[in-house]
């Protein structure tokens, strides 16, 4: 049998050569040693129903052997020699990707992590536009790079002291927590059109781009409404503003289509991934339309940005989606999670609001005048984990449960999933 360190002693050794700033789910945290589909196991044996993903990493399934294979043998044959010699595998995923994009997203550009995705994204932004100011929601996260942290619009992941200026930042559409405090479909979108009124006012009229997730994953999964992003995508327009569109949470089936926005009938000038493009293999991309793309022609290159390794699991990522129907999958299971979500919530009034598209959800704890509760949150993340159930949490008062498993997750996982955090909830109203 494997010796592990065990969770104390990797939280001894954690404390002492990692820096400070990198946190951990749970009070008594388990060490995880193996992976299986849409299960964890951890250095006791103890299987666990994974329904984070690693954050939407994961959406093919852990150690998923199909892809798994492909790798391997990849691995064995070319790892990597820079993207400025001639290999296949990258411009085969930039065709394919060209081919499930929405609209006449054509040209990529491949790197290593979502971060380095929206600073190139925006990199190209300004090149294409010769602009340098931007538009970002309250609420984004865009990354840990000078820039991207620059247009994230929430506190605690703002850490650079001194961010980029320029920045203006617009009302997100959070309709539990509406900022306008109005209520949809009253408000006629409201938000969308503050946008127009910070241009006018706060800018010089001449912006490079807005940047924007389709559903805000770290805010708490908030989804805008219906005609949201055509209201938008409209104000952009009328001022020679771009739109990128950060997929990097919410791509590749995660939301019952390949690209969340897809929902909202617009298609980005820019668009980035990153994380369920490798299944757990570090790949990103931006992609852009041809006319946009062919302004960058500056030497430009990211060493380790679609090596064939790399290239290797996306294009197994791509193919194992299809092959077994991922997107009917997460679209089945997540109305399956939501239903039995807003069941429970009619019985449970600390659910105080269910949000979200495909396998992508969120359930919003509240106390009973509705305001945030995030320490009946942790209590119930720690006894679903010691059921044997993982879920994550985000939001801006770190009080919203974050559904995002596996799209390989089944319809029984998903009634054990409702049923465990029914108990959980009863133990919770008995307290």
């Amino acid at each position: 049998m494997t010796a592990y360190l065990g969770p104390d002693a990797i939280l001894e050794k954690k404390k002492n050569y990692i820096m400070p700033c990198l946190g951990h789910f749970y009070e008594r945290p388990p060490q995880f040693v193996k992976g299986s589909m849409q299960y964890l196991f951890d250095s006791t044996g103890k299987k666990y129903l994974d329904c984070f993903a690693g954050v939407s990493v994961m959406n093919c399934g852990h150690a998923n052997p199909d892809i798994t294979r492909r790798i391997c043998q990849q691995v064995e044959t070319l790892q990597h020699v820079c993207n400025i010699y001639l290999t296949e595998n990258f411009v085969q995923l930039a065709e394919r990707l060209a081919t499930v994009t929405p609209g006449k997203l054509q040209k990529s550009f491949f790197c290593s992590t979502g971060s380095e995705a929206n600073e190139g994204a925006m990199l190209l932004a300004t090149i294409y536009t010769q602009r340098s100011e931007f538009l970002a929601l309250t609420g984004g996260l865009h990354g840990r790079t000078k820039l991207g942290m620059s247009v994230t619009g929430i506190g605690m992941w703002r850490t650079d002291p001194n961010p980029v200026g320029g920045i203006h930042f617009v009302p997100h559409p959070y309709c539990y927590r509406c900022p306008l405090e109005k209520k949809y479909p009253d408000c006629d979108l409201a938000c969308a059109d503050q946008v127009e009124t910070v241009i006018k006012t706060a800018t010089s009229g001449r912006l490079a781009a807005l940047i924007a997730e389709p559903i805000q994953g770290n805010a708490g999964i908030v989804t805008p409404p219906p005609g949201y992003f055509i209201r938008l995508k409209e104000i952009l327009d009328a001022h020679q503003t771009l739109l990128i569109i950060d997929e990097v949470q919410t791509g590749f089936a995660r939301t019952g289509k390949m690209f969340a926005i897809e929902h909202y009938g617009v298609t980005p000038d820019i668009m980035t991934m990153a994380k369920a493009l490798g299944n757990g293999v570090p790949i990103s991309a931006f992609i852009a339309t041809a006319d946009i793309a062919d302004r960058y022609t500056q030497p430009g290159a990211s060493t380790l940005g679609g090596n064939p390794v790399s290239s290797t699991a996306a294009l197994a990522v791509l193919d194992y989606i299809e092959r077994h129907h991922l997107l009917e999958n997460a679209a089945a299971r997540g109305a399956q999670l939501a239903d039995g979500l807003k069941d429970l919530q009619r019985r449970h009034p600390i659910l105080g609001d269910i949000r979200g598209l495909g396998l992508m959800r969120g359930a919003e704890f509240v106390h009973a005048n509705g305001s945030p509760a995030p320490a009946a949150l942790d209590a119930a993340l720690e006894k679903l984990k010691d059921r044997g159930i993982l879920v994550g949490k985000n939001g801006l008062a770190r009080n919203v449960m974050a559904f995002q498993p596996p799209l390989v997750i089944t319809a029984a996982d998903v009634d054990h999933l409702l049923n465990q955090l029914e108990d959980v909830l009863k133990e919770l109203q008995d307290l």
